[in-house]
């Protein structure tokens, strides 16, 4: 059998989301369709568990931590594990700052100001998926898109309103 280590299915517990408007459902959305559309997503102990994808994947917050569910593709749980989000803090503020500013300037400023607060918006999100896949990487190896999606997801998760 061909390895196909990808996410086919990602949930969010939506237990742990308190709150979001339109742009942040929005972002949800388009970082869910483009997670589905294409991804590399290989669990270390794929071999241990002897299943090599594709899979399901449920992600939530709990007391300040990242849980990440991995199930096979017939929805038997495979692996979870957690990971400490202190790190993101920071910068997920960052990235809720820089988006207000955007989706603000969507609405009232120049072309020219919008597409310098996007640049600025974009590399906080690159550093944000490198540190994450560097997070990721004692468990699951992810591509750069990979960990930039699963990023928005985070921070999706994150909203306290």
């Amino acid at each position: 059998m061909t390895p196909d280590y990808r996410i086919t299915d990602i949930k969010l517990d939506e237990r742990t989301i308190l709150w979001r408007n339109a742009d942040i459902e929005q972002e949800r959305r388009v970082a869910i369709f483009d997670l589905l559309e294409g991804n590399s997503f290989q669990p270390l102990a794929a071999g241990d568990y002897g299943n090599h994808g594709p899979y399901k994947v449920k992600l939530g917050v709990e007391e300040g931590r990242l849980t990440v569910a991995i199930n096979a593709a017939d929805d038997s749980e495979l692996e979870c594990f957690v990971l400490p989000l202190a790190p993101f803090r920071r910068t997920v503020r960052d990235y809720f700052a820089i988006c207000d500013s955007y989706y603000q300037a969507i609405r009232q400023a120049s072309p020219a100001q919008i597409e310098t607060i996007d640049m600025a918006r974009r590399a906080i999100h690159n550093d944000a998926a490198e540190a994450l896949k560097e997070r990721l990487e004692a468990k699951v190896l992810v591509d750069f898109d990979t960990a930039r999606r699963l990023f928005t997801l985070i921070c999706v998760l994150h909203i306290r309103g």
